[in-house]
């Protein structure tokens, strides 16, 4: 978090942004010096020492990941890529629906989408959501243009058309809460207004912030909106993967077993309005998930 801090010396006071963080098992400040009065872009220049530390602490593990992971690709045969990404789009299928619900088992929903197995004594919608999902993974992954409020209602349809046919593909209409969490969802009059403010801010840094950051914001932007009565963190973590995958990096899957800690990240980056929570954490699992990049 960064803060506001200041220092009085005799009779005059200096302020300044101080942001603590931990750096290679050791705790340090950095800060920036503000002047003897606060400045009205005082959020901006917020932002700017993140950016600044992001780039100093991530950014070169984050390009080596991507250049590491690109070399092996390339010398992979197409057969083992393809491979790769069936067995990635059954463990984020799994995970992703698992988080909010479903009684499919891993070995259930491979067995489902490998082989098409179908599991018995499990619900109906689990199963078939999974199969939605398994084809809207690979509908992002085709997909060449860009982020739009279409084609993210044209996910959500998908994803739902044949188990929840009153809310598939459309904008909720009525207020929502999310069991267990502080976070009340914004009112549904707020939806379209903060939609445009949304894909405004990704048309503006798109190109600019890098893309694993680009990638946290998007999910956590979007997922705050709250747009659908359902699927909005499954949706989410697509849109997650279509950035990631767009600009070349490997995907990130969330792992079931690490909701709770997913779950409070959102929560306290939504409750106390600082992206920076739910960013930091996102760069600390995607480090965890592609640490064999870095060695």
């Amino acid at each position: 978090m960064v803060s506001i801090k200041k220092k009085q010396i005799g009779k005059q006071t200096y302020y300044y942004l101080e942001h603590t963080i931990r750096h290679k098992g050791k705790i340090q400040k950095r800060g920036k010096y503000l002047g003897k009065k606060l400045p009205k872009n005082i959020e901006d220049m917020k932002k700017e020492l993140l950016s600044e530390i992001y780039a100093e602490k991530w950014f070169p593990s984050f390009d080596r990941i991507k250049r590491n992971y690109s070399e092996e690709r390339r010398l992979m045969p197409k057969t083992a890529r393809k491979k790769e990404i069936q067995i990635f789009s059954i463990t984020f299928t799994y995970d992703t629906n698992r988080i909010e619900g479903s009684k499919l088992t891993l070995r259930e929903t491979a067995d489902l989408l490998e082989k098409g197995v179908t599991p018995k004594a499990k619900p109906l919608d689990d199963i078939k959501e999974a199969e939605a999902h398994k084809k809207v993974f690979y509908d992002v992954l085709d997909y060449k243009k860009d982020l739009s409020l279409q084609i993210i209602l044209y996910w959500h349809k998908e994803l739902f058309e044949s188990t929840k046919t009153d809310i598939a593909g459309k904008i909720r209409q009525h207020q929502v809460a999310i069991a267990g969490s502080k976070f009340l969802p914004p009112f549904p009059a707020e939806i379209y207004p903060m939609l445009r403010d949304f894909f405004r801010w990704y048309d503006k840094n798109k190109n600019k912030l890098h893309p694993v950051e680009l990638a946290a914001l998007v999910h956590l932007r979007f997922v705050t909106i709250h747009p659908f009565t359902d699927g909005n963190g499954r949706i989410s973590r697509l849109m997650m993967n279509f950035v990631l995958h767009k600009h070349k990096f490997p995907l990130l899957n969330i792992h079931y077993d690490s909701r709770a800690s997913y779950y409070n990240a959102l929560e306290r980056a939504q409750t106390k309005e600082q992206d920076n929570i739910f960013v930091q954490w996102f760069f600390k699992r995607y480090v965890k998930e592609h640490k064999r990049y870095l060695n």
